[in-house]
């Protein structure tokens, strides 16, 4: 059933899903990205729910819900066809919708509350080599404003495992001890497991407005410290208004997630990394590179800001899969 030439939904089904999207936005706070992807997935069940008839919150039924999430798969809803993980996002926006009309008597039940989201195939999160990664944060120049920036950012993301949503929301009083921890590498050596006395740490709003404080290794304070001391302030000379934000665009204004992934795919493209690069590939890289040196899966968790380890244990099959294939090239009784 395609939707391209349907009606305009209904006021009341227009109103109920505003309601909707203004509950997640006053009473749970969610961010602004996650109600773009909300408002664009519910656009779309709107006009599935138009062209079938519906008018009414009370109106849906299970199939109206069932026959729309088979609908994303064909595209034959009018829209683009979706792959498995897309359409079960998509469902997560649906499901929510039909129990906050349940819970606020817009409607009777819930219908979607017995349907279930495709389940997807395992698929397991790509990570460099490290010798990949190490070429991909040398491929940034450090001769000019963007440079440094760019190599701050690059080492920063794989130095913390941080996302890029988290980096790009940064600002410069959130990474703390940049400067004194620097002084401090010149002087006795730290040999415990632990953080270095005076290591620099940074506090990164995860999902959920979630906070964790996270160490900043060596190579990433220098790169920041580099582009604080003479790429920022070229980069906020620019500006018309003063800003917080750590990372910076040529106007001097915040970097945009949008603007972060292109530094990524550059340096990627600079470096001949004939890999698939995606704005996560350094957090992969890191919570992968991390386990096969040895560290715990719980710390890497707390690390990555999983709310679930079972979320972090899926790069430990990474670094099995990556002893196989070592196994079977090297051992000669595995071939």
């Amino acid at each position: 059933m395609s939707t391209e030439d349907a009606a305009a939904p209904s006021a009341e089904l227009t109103d109920a899903v505003r309601r909707f999207l203004d509950h997640l936005t006053v009473e749970k706070g969610r961010s602004a990205n996650t109600l773009a992807a909300y408002r664009r997935d519910l656009d779309r069940y709107l006009r599935w729910l138009t062209a079938s008839g519906v008018t009414a919150p009370e109106d849906v039924a299970t199939g109206h819900v069932t026959g729309f999430l088979q609908a994303l798969s064909t595209g034959g809803d009018g829209g683009a066809a979706l792959a498995v993980r897309s359409a079960a996002r998509v469902l997560v926006a649906v499901r929510g919708l039909h129990r906050f009309w349940a819970v606020e008597g817009l409607a009777a039940d819930d219908p979607a509350r017995a349907v279930s989201p495709p389940k997807p195939g395992r698929r397991l999160p790509k990570a460099l080599s490290i010798e990949e990664t190490t070429a991909l944060l040398e491929a940034c120049s450090e001769d000019t404003p963007t440079g440094l920036r760019d190599r701050a950012l690059l080492e920063f993301l794989y130095g913390t495992g941080a996302r890029v949503s988290e980096a790009v929301g940064l600002d410069v009083d959130d990474v703390v001890g940049i400067t004194a921890a620097l002084s401090e590498s010149t002087g006795s050596a730290h040999h415990d497991d632990g953080p270095a006395p005076g290591q620099p740490v940074v506090r990164l709003f995860g999902k959920g407005s979630k906070e964790r404080v996270v160490p900043v290794g060596r190579y990433a304070a220098s790169a920041l410290d580099a582009y604080l001391v003479r790429g920022r302030p070229a980069l906020l000379a620019g500006a018309t208004t003063s800003t917080p934000a750590l990372f910076l665009n040529t106007r001097g204004g915040r970097l945009s997630r949008q603007s972060a992934w292109a530094v990524i795919r550059s340096a990627a493209e600079r470096a001949g990394i004939t890999a698939e690069v995606s704005p996560h590939t350094l957090r992969h890289c890191f919570a992968t590179h991390l386990l096969s040196g040895g560290a715990d899966v719980r710390v890497v968790q707390e690390l990555l800001g999983h709310a679930s380890v079972t979320t972090t244990q899926v790069y430990t099959l990474v670094t099995v899969d990556t002893l196989r294939e070592v196994y079977a090239s090297a051992h000669p009784r595995a071939r």
